[in-house]
């Protein structure tokens, strides 16, 4: 694989860092509530008509259609922006709309693409359950098929910004008899359908966007079935391979941000004799070289797994080595920051949130997207060919 950039690449990068530095919401992106929901889609419609929406999505619903590198390279400079890699555009973009792209309809890819990428909606996702979290092929949420209609009853959990969105990626099952892997199916459901309730759940980083979600006999059209009915686990392995092979690659980009700012804040901060400063403390100093080595690692892996997917539709089993990698550096990297800064930790990091609060929210990196367990699980049988 070649990693130098040719002339055009490199003046797309200028465009997109000049567009981002003039057009970027000068504002602070408020932390909860309603104003959520409109700086986030506000923030998407103004990239949608500045030509930056969906840089590799089909024009056909109103992207570019350019290759995944200039995608990559958009992911790169948009890092630089501080702007969080997970907001409420998130699923739309980056799980429900690749996965229509894949697996759904002409009319659903008409119909919902072009919405998602000008900002008109939100997206969440009804994957986990109380019982079927890790183990999703467990979950027990039923739809019942009654003539043109799916009729659901359960309960999601750890549905982000699920109080804010309109429509969801909804696993259900609607076989109890078939094996736990064979009986489901992945649809789209309409966040105002009747019997529906959502429950905010308050996160030990002090934010609300996770939630519960209850459906009592909601009614949904089987027109909103993706791929065949008892066919979800399928769809659903589409949808986990985008989250982890490309989802994250604005996260990736900016833990590389991150630790150098904890470089030129370790050279300021005392260390622990309380005489020098951080940097010249040799275990600390040790630790940065290895985390800063690491998060380089990682963005070779980031590179490498975009080129093996400009050759294929979606993304394979590989991208959960990137997940796995992340979310541990992540950890590790935060870890730092915290014995680094002590007291200062409640200081601005990247993007507004204060190092305390990306160190709470980095206990998440492990578990959401699949926990490191399900992802080694992932990479021993699917991209090493190990047995069960």
């Amino acid at each position: 694989m070649d990693l130098t950039f040719t002339r055009e690449e490199e003046d797309f990068r200028a465009e997109a860092r000049t567009w981002l530095a003039e057009n970027f919401p000068k504002e602070p992106r408020p932390r909860s509530g309603p104003a959520v929901r409109e700086y986030d889609l506000a923030w998407q419609r103004r990239q949608f008509e500045g030509g930056w929406a969906g840089v590799s999505w089909p024009t056909e619903y109103g992207g570019r259609g350019l290759p995944l590198l200039q995608q990559m390279i958009w992911f790169e400079e948009y890092a630089k922006t501080g702007a969080p890699d997970i907001d409420i555009r998130f699923v739309g973009l980056s799980h429900a709309g690749p996965t229509l792209m894949a697996q759904g309809t002409d009319e659903q890819k008409l119909f919902h693409l072009p919405k998602i990428l000008r900002g008109d909606v939100a997206w969440c996702q009804g994957f986990s359950e109380p019982s079927a979290g890790s183990d999703l092929a467990s979950l027990r949420t039923f739809a019942e098929v009654d003539g043109d209609e799916l009729v659901v009853s359960g309960q999601k959990v750890w549905t982000s910004f699920a109080h804010q969105s309109d429509y969801q990626e909804l696993l259900v099952r609607t076989d109890r008899d078939a094996a736990k892997h064979k009986g489901l199916t992945w649809v789209i459901c309409d966040m105002r359908s009747p019997g529906l309730t959502v429950r905010p759940i308050m996160t030990m980083d002090r934010d609300d966007h996770f939630c519960e979600v209850f459906y009592d006999e909601v009614r949904i059209p089987r027109s909103n079935i993706v791929g065949t009915i008892n066919d979800g686990w399928r769809v659903a392995m589409s949808t986990l391979s985008f989250e982890r092979g490309t989802a994250f690659t604005v996260g990736q980009v900016q833990l590389a941000i991150i630790v150098e700012q904890l470089l030129e804040l370790a050279k300021e901060r005392v260390g622990p004799d309380g005489r020098r400063p951080a940097i010249a403390d040799d275990e600390l100093a040790r630790r940065l070289a290895t985390v800063r080595a690491e998060i380089a690692a990682l963005r070779a892996m980031t590179y490498a797994s975009i080129a093996r997917n400009a050759r294929q539709a979606q993304p394979g089993p590989e991208g959960s080595m990137i997940k796995l990698y992340y979310s541990e550096i992540r950890q590790r990297l935060l870890q730092l920051a915290i014995d680094i800064l002590g007291p200062g930790a409640e200081e601005p990091a990247i993007g507004g949130r204060t190092w305390d609060d990306e160190y709470l929210l980095g206990y998440s990196a492990t578990i959401g997207g699949g926990t490191s367990e399900i992802q080694r699980n992932i990479i021993g049988e699917r991209v090493l060919g190990l047995p069960r």
